[in-house]
């Protein structure tokens, strides 16, 4: 049974005659009378009495007549629905962002995908580097925004922008006035940071081993704004991503350039390998790269 036989079989049955059947649906009268042999063969019986003068249901059509209307209307309903949802007219999309970038640079991003999608709904789950990628690989969302993965992780990764940490210091504090600052006099003061399995720990901690340099961490916390807190009250220094800078600002502690070393690493967008994205997710992903300050074209990468 298919939907051109239904739209057949009802255009017969509310008019009662092949002949204006043939005009609603353009068809002539032999191919209508084909749809109508082959839909009867097809259920295993007469689903019209005919005659020379009328045309009239059988009671198996009169049983089918409410079901195709329902079948139809939610054939036309289904139809419509994918076609807003390929022109944007509606939709969802799930994604996954670090907090660095959800309270920093999203809502921006956001409010530009808005201004042009404003029937598209979003939700963010704004969660640590680590969960947005187990939330990519396990697909509970279509798209993440993160740090690059190490290539053992089976994500694909298209870079944004390339983000370098920098010192985060108490606005008193003499570190405050420099153009920029060595690390070794961050490691002085007493040093607070994101607890473990934080990335940004993880990377400062392990770029620092490799330089024979240890991070002594007096304060730690789950939240960056508590650390910028925690640093304006003058308990101590951190180190964030160049990207929370305004967010440090606004919590009241200064930021200054980092080097000896620079640690910076690349962050971008996440997608499982060989996962077709949503219109709406694509359309989202366009919108991050159109206002991401990464100056090359996206690479992609599959990690196996």
């Amino acid at each position: 049974m298919t939907v051109k036989q239904l739209r057949a079989f009802l255009a017969v049955a509310h008019t009662l005659s092949f002949a204006q059947a043939c005009e609603r649906l353009h068809l002539s009268q032999s191919a209508l009378s084909l749809t109508i042999k082959a839909l009867e063969e097809g259920l295993g019986g007469r689903l019209f009495s005919r005659t020379t003068r009328a045309v009239s249901l059988t009671p198996e059509g009169e049983a089918l007549l409410p079901l195709a209307r329902r079948l139809l209307a939610d054939w036309d309903n289904a139809e419509d629905e994918l076609r807003q949802r390929f022109t944007l007219q509606q939709g969802r999309v799930a994604l996954a962002s670090m907090p660095s970038f959800a309270g920093n640079l999203l809502p921006a991003v956001l409010r530009t995908f808005s201004d042009r999608y404003p029937s598209i709904s979003v939700t963010v789950h704004d969660v640590i580097n680590e969960q947005v990628m187990e939330m990519v690989r396990d697909g509970q969302v279509e798209i993440g925004i993160a740090f690059e993965p190490e290539p053992s992780m089976p994500l694909s990764f298209a870079p944004l922008y390339s983000d370098r940490f920098v010192a985060v210091v108490p606005a008193g504090s003499p570190l405050a006035s420099e153009a920029e600052v060595a690390w070794e006099a961050l490691l002085g003061q007493p040093f607070i940071t994101l607890q473990r399995p934080s990335t940004v720990r993880f990377m400062l901690e392990e770029t620092l081993r490799q330089r024979g340099r240890a991070l002594s961490v007096q304060y730690e916390s789950h939240q960056l704004a508590t650390v910028g807190r925690m640093v304006a009250s003058g308990l101590g220094v951190s180190a964030v991503p160049a990207l929370c800078r305004a967010q440090m600002l606004e919590l009241g502690a200064c930021c200054v350039a980092l080097r000896d070393p620079v640690i910076e690493r690349p962050v971008g967008i996440l997608t499982k390998p060989g996962h077709e994205l949503s219109v709406a997710a694509q359309a989202i992903a366009d919108t991050l790269r159109a206002a991401g300050a990464y100056p090359g074209e996206g690479r992609h990468r599959q990690n196996h």
